[in-house]
This record gives structure tokens, sequence and C-alpha cells, in this order.
């Protein structure tokens, strides 16, 4: 999340979610536990208050909307924006400064295998090959795993789907994460989670080289927007809210998205079997998403429940409900 953070002295929060002064005496408890989770994110701690000053509330917020059932939360963003770091931030809170107990999905590990996408290449279009858009996705599992979560008893032991980017492929079901008991709030995190079909009017025209070159007769794009328009909407049905990490734009995108990669490649054995991309690889990669990402930052602010804005810094700059 890099930097991510608003500026010294604002308040950007209404008092009805949390005003400074309990702002000020619930960051004076967290502190030592809350610049733990920096270091481990690889943080400056110069930065720690002023990210700690959007957590927070926005955890009040999240356990504000709690109730008996689990609150299923949609977490969109482009990529690059920072979703991961805001979720891993926001359960280490709810559950911290609450005591709520918090499941993170991110729909990245709902991806299809390499080789289901392979039979998708060739029998609707070679660009389902690349993970990434509608249809590339396992949505029966994603809602199997959100009823799972949902109607988990104390004692339960829920499989997380897991999806290695460094290979291209999911992981074996034996390496899955299990999540213990019945959550309080399930985040679901992802750069389409949430996300509308185009009207037809829009799928005409390419939006980059990747379109008009790769895609001429709109094969690929109109069947990733129907799949929004059915199995989708109805997997995005059961989210209970809806938090949209805004970026300034798509010239953003690619810078961020790259540091990731760099991540990612720093992780990654050196004799390990990968499927890593170097920037040109990354620049065709990233085309995949622009039509999609455009969209919702055009329409999706004026429907997500709050709005997180960022700078092209990647501090947070405002908010709106």
């Amino acid at each position: 999340m890099n930097g991510h953070a608003v500026a010294p002295g604002e308040w950007l929060w209404p008092d009805s979610v949390m005003t400074a002064e309990t702002f000020a005496a619930r960051w004076e408890r967290l502190r030592p536990a809350f610049l733990d989770k920096m270091r481990q994110h690889r943080l400056p701690e110069a930065a720690a208050a002023n990210l700690a000053a959007v957590y927070l509330p926005l955890a009040a917020w999240v356990h504000a909307r709690k109730s008996a059932q689990p609150l299923i939360l949609g977490i969109h963003g482009a990529q690059g924006s920072g979703k991961s770091t805001l979720c891993d931030f926001l359960a280490f809170v709810l559950n911290a400064a609450h005591g709520d107990r918090v499941a993170v999905l991110s729909i990245d590990d709902f991806y299809k295998t390499r080789a289901e996408r392979e039979r998708m290449a060739r029998a609707i279009h070679p660009l389902f090959v690349t993970r990434g858009v509608p249809g590339t996705h396992d949505v029966g599992l994603g809602l199997d795993t959100l009823g799972d979560l949902k109607n988990a008893l104390p004692d339960a032991s829920t499989p997380l789907p897991a999806f290695d980017k460094a290979r291209d492929d999911r992981r074996p079901a034996t390496e899955w994460p299990l999540f213990r008991g019945r959550p309080d709030t399930v985040l679901f995190e992802g750069w389409c989670v949430g996300a509308a079909p185009q009207a037809e009017a829009a799928l005409r025209e390419p939006v980059n080289a990747l379109e008009r070159d790769e895609d001429p007769f709109g094969i690929w794009r109109r069947y990733a927007n129907e799949r929004l328009r059915g199995d989708y909407a109805r997997w995005f049905a059961e989210l209970d809210g809806l938090i949209m990490l805004r970026v300034p734009g798509m010239n953003c995108v690619l810078g961020w998205r790259g540091l990731q990669e760099s991540k990612l490649a720093e992780n990654t054995a050196p004799d390990e079997t990968h499927r890593l991309m170097d920037p040109a690889a990354l620049r065709h990669f990233v085309m995949h998403y622009e039509r999609l990402t455009r969209h919702c930052l055009e329409e999706m602010p004026g429907r997500a429940d709050l709005t997180l804005f960022l700078d092209k810094a990647h501090r947070f700059e405002r908010i709106r409900f």
C-alpha cells in the first residue's frame, strides 16, 4: 500500500462513525500491535498514525453494520490499489478493537485452473487463457465458499481456495488454508468485485490495442460482459455492502501493478517453476483489465456504500458515503 495516508492533521470521518477523541484513545491502545503490522507490510513507521486514522474508523463503520448473520462485505479496487493490504489491516483492527472474527477472501483465489482456461480459449476465444476478466473465475466455487462461511458452526473448518499466481494455477485443495469457526465478517476483495455489466453500445469500439488486434469482433469482451449479467450478478448479490478503493485513473494502474509483480518475484524461489511477467508482458496483461476498470471508475462511486479516493501518491485523499 506504499504510503497510503491522509495528510497530517486531516480527519476524514463524520463524528457518527468515530470522533477524533475516540480515535486518539483507541490508537493509544492499538499502537504497538499496529506498528508490528506496519513492519510486516514493510511500510514506514512514520505513516502509522495517518494510516490508523483511516483503518480504525473504517473498522468501526464495518463493525456497526454487523448483525446475527455474517456480514459479507465487498472490497473493490483496480489492480495495485491496495485491496489486500486494506483487508489485512481491517481484519486486524476489527479483531483487536472489536473482537470480531474475520475471514478474508480474494476473487483471485477463485480463478479457474490453467487447464480449464485453456479449454475456454479453444472453445470460446483465445484471450480466455489469461486469468482476469469475468468468465475466468469459478463462480460456483465462490458461491459455495460464501455459503459455507455464512452457515458455519462454531467448530467448523472451512477450506478457503488458494491460487498460485507465480504458477498461474490453482493450488491443490490440500494446501488451502482453513478458517476455523463462524466469522462475524467476510471481506471479499477483488478488482471486479461488485462490477456491473456495460451497455451493448459501449462494447462496440475497442479500448486498447489488445481489443483492436486480438478481439476485433468483440467476442471476448461480449462473453465477459454476459457473465457479469449472469452468474457474477448472482455472486455479487451475496454482498451486504460494497467499499471501493478509487484510483485516480488507468495511468496509475500499470505502475502500481508492476510493484506487485516485483514483490511476487522477490517471494518466488529462483529454481521454482513460475509464470512471472516482464514489463512488456505486464503491459499486455493489464490491457485485459482496462475496459472493466475504466467502467467501474466511472460508475461505481455513485453506488458503492463507501468510496475511499486515492491520490497519485497512493494516499487516501477523501471519502464518500
